[in-house]
């Protein structure tokens, strides 16, 4: 039975003959606006990108593409697609400091966003400028007087309409990312009426801050879909927005820029010849925050879910997800490349004679082929046939493993920034996936990039790959297959260095050299128990690592511990060494820094880093509700760091005792900065600020959350 079932399977496997249809994927205008001049045909830009002329050309590619897809379900049109979808070196990484002296008595030295890339800020949901704490809090735009902490106080609290999700200070101005939906009405073909459609915005609030009690809303601009991120370059803000592509019944919903609720700008949009399975408008706009220089562009590409930006590039990646009708012509390719070459001599020839034959469609080809196997199989000896079925099955799994590997490359476009323009340069392919966007680093032109492939087949592979691109996103240097059998946990790229922590049982902690961009190596390796979720420099000869520890447990597995801060010394770079380590908690205790790196304050020069930590101190059970509940302590940990030890300099609580909340818990510290003397640390439902050196309690601020919970027992 069990050799029936391979050959069924093979028979299977091998069966489907369709072609796969045309990967070519466009990209449309506002139906009123031509993009060009010329509207007969696809536009091939110089870049190797294409754009559409006209809404008719996008209309007719996507009827094309709706046909060849009819296999998942769509038809009469696409409705929605898509989901809803090193001095210098060390300059770049560290924590942005300010020094500026505000006249009505702000502080002279204070923190900022900690970013990837310095003079590349990264929007936040809590900024400082030295006096002033500007944050979004249950849903509203809270200002508060922060320095002197002992007269602190909230002096501007207004709700925003829509889901405030991130903002920027830039002196006398402050920007805010909402994602708002808004009910419009469309006219599909032939329709006798318009009929409601709910869309996600985009929408960008500039204020006039002059006035902190008082601030203004002198600007507002618009785009369709859903915000996904943004940096401020000087003063220019670069954002991006996410949109399905909908198309339904010849309605096609294009992005449009408004500005005060006026419509400015239909964006070019442009497209790139690979196919997908799901497109994704992604609007990449820019605008001056003194209200000039406002600019877009669209491009349809995958879902992604990487973004990397350095000061004259913008790196967006994902994953290549082909569409159904590849798989299907895969499956004739992998019979006719595979299988066939396996049988017999006789038995080949007789099956090429009947694909060679223009007389059959290919139902009948593949009627005609089924009964030559049929034969084949009956004629053969017992042992000859398990002997070919075997030596077939490892040819498809190793000719399977190799595509799939090449089905599972992440895409990377380059658009090019440069004081508000807008300029797409380069498609590149690597293997595997990237963990974050500390798995991309662009150095002297040239984009560094860690990756991991899984492979998933009979025996499931996975490995990990360094690449090393050149300024057309061209390989030009790699390493492949380090570290078998596990993955990537964090990455960072330091000048000619990369600093990798890979984890399965133990966590080799890598540091491989780029100094040679065509020929990196690793350099050394250390192996220690626990991993490391994200990696900071120190200085040039020390990482600080954060994570979680492990041990072994008694399945022969390992288990997860408390959160654990390590300082690496990577001088000899053949011996990298762990110097100092705290472990903070038990099973489950947690650290938005182990996932969101604006959560870790470092300052080299106060020997100060501070992690927001949500400790796990046991396991109480509720015997009314029948189910174990964390004793928990939420507050943040304050550490004194050299560059030989770390020790804990104190702790400051914001709550303590039975947690209901789990992982969302109001009370869970978020965000952590300091002005002067002052450290503030800032959860959803309070700002706490404490003595820097003694961690003594100065001041604390109530901010207004709302808790919108229902808990049934």
């Amino acid at each position: 039975m069990k050799i029936i079932g391979i050959i069924l399977t093979i028979l299977i496997l091998a069966g489907c003959t369709s072609q796969i249809g045309p990967g070519d994927i466009t990209v449309h205008d506002d139906p009123d606006v031509t993009l060009t001049d010329d509207v007969s045909s696809f536009d091939d830009t110089d870049e190797g990108i294409k754009k559409f002329s006209n809404v008719n050309e996008i209309r007719t590619f996507l009827d094309e593409q709706a046909v060849e897809m009819q296999g998942m379900g769509y038809s009469g049109g696409f409705g929605r697609m898509g989901g809803v979808m090193m001095e210098a070196a060390m300059d770049s990484m560290a924590v942005p400091m300010a020094a500026i002296q505000f006249k009505d008595g702000g502080a002279t030295d204070f923190s900022e966003t900690n970013v990837q890339v310095k003079g590349v800020d990264e929007a936040d949901f809590v900024k400082n400028d030295g006096k002033y704490i500007y944050t979004i809090a249950g849903g509203k735009l809270v200002i508060v007087n922060a320095f002197p902490a002992e007269n602190a106080k909230i002096v501007y609290e207004d709700e925003i309409e829509g889901n405030p999700r991130n903002l920027f200070v830039n002196g006398d101005k402050l920007i805010v990312f909402v994602t708002d939906s808004d009910d419009i009405e469309i006219y599909s073909e032939f329709d006798f009426m318009p009929r409601n459609r709910y869309v996600s915005v985009t929408k960008v609030l500039v204020y006039d801050i002059t006035n902190k009690a008082k601030p203004k809303v002198v600007q507002e601009y618009s785009v369709n879909g859903d915000y996904y991120e943004a940096r401020m370059i000087d003063d220019y803000i670069y954002f991006v927005a996410k949109d399905d592509l909908y198309y339904s019944h010849g309605y096609v919903d294009l992005p449009v820029i408004m500005e005060n609720n006026v419509k400015v700008l239909s964006p070019e949009i442009y497209y790139f010849d690979n196919p997908e399975t799901n497109y994704v408008f992604h609007t990449v706009a820019s605008f001056n925050i003194n209200g000039q220089d406002l600019n877009a562009k669209t491009y349809m590409m995958g879902y992604s879910n990487t973004m990397m930006v350095s000061k004259d590039n913008i790196y967006i990646t994902y994953q290549k997800n082909l569409p159904y009708t590849y798989y299907k012509g895969h499956n004739q390719e992998r019979f006719y490349q595979v299988v066939v070459p396996l049988l017999p001599a006789d038995v080949q020839v007789k099956v090429k004679q009947v694909e060679r034959n223009d007389g059959l469609n290919s139902y009948e080809k593949w009627d005609e082929i089924t009964i030559l196997l049929e034969d084949m199989y009956n004629g053969m000896d017992e042992d000859v046939k398990i002997d070919l079925i075997e030596e077939i099955e490892d040819a498809v799994e190793i000719y399977e493993a190799k595509l799939e590997a090449e089905r599972r490359k992440t895409i990377i476009h380059k658009i090019g920034i440069d004081e508000g323009d807008i300029d797409y340069k380069a498609r590149g392919e690597v293997e595997g996936y990237l963990l974050n966007q500390f798995s991309m680093d662009e150095f002297q032109s040239n984009l560094r990039v860690a990756t991991t492939t899984f492979i998933y087949r009979v025996d499931s592979t996975m490995y990990n790959n360094v690449y090393v691109l050149d300024e057309d996103l061209e390989i030009i240097g790699e390493i492949e297959d380090i570290a078998p059998d596990e993955k990537i946990y964090s990455a960072r790229f330091i000048g000619e260095r990369l600093y990798m922590v890979t984890f399965k049982n133990i966590d080799p902690f890598f540091v491989i050299d780029l100094s040679n961009p065509e020929d990196p190596n690793i350099l050394g390796e250390l192996k220690i128990p626990g991993f490391s979720d994200y990696l900071h420099p120190y200085d040039e000869n020390h990482i600080i690592g954060i994570g979680k520890e492990t041990e072994g447990n008694e399945w022969g597995g390992v288990s997860t511990k408390g959160v654990k801060i390590a300082l690496f010394d990577v001088s000899d770079v053949e011996n990298p060494k762990q110097v100092a380590k705290i472990e903070i908690g038990d099973s489950g205790t947690d650290s938005e820094a182990l996932n969101e790196h604006k959560a870790f304050l470092f300052d080299k020069e106060n020997n100060l880093l501070v992690l927001p930590i949500r400790e796990v101190k046991e396991r109480v059970y509720d015997e009314y509700r029948g189910y174990y509940k964390w004793d928990v302590w939420q507050g943040a940990y304050v550490f004194d760091i050299t560059k030989d030890d770390i020790s804990v300099r104190g702790k400051v609580a914001h709550e303590e005792g039975e947690d209901d909340y789990y992982w969302n818990s109001p009370w869970a510290v978020r965000r952590s900065l300091y002005m002067d003397d002052v450290l503030y640390t800032i959860s959803s439902q309070r700002i706490k600020m404490n003595d820097l050196d003694t961690i003594d309690e100065i001041n604390e601020i109530e901010l207004p959350y709302e808790d919108y919970r229902h808990i049934y027992y």
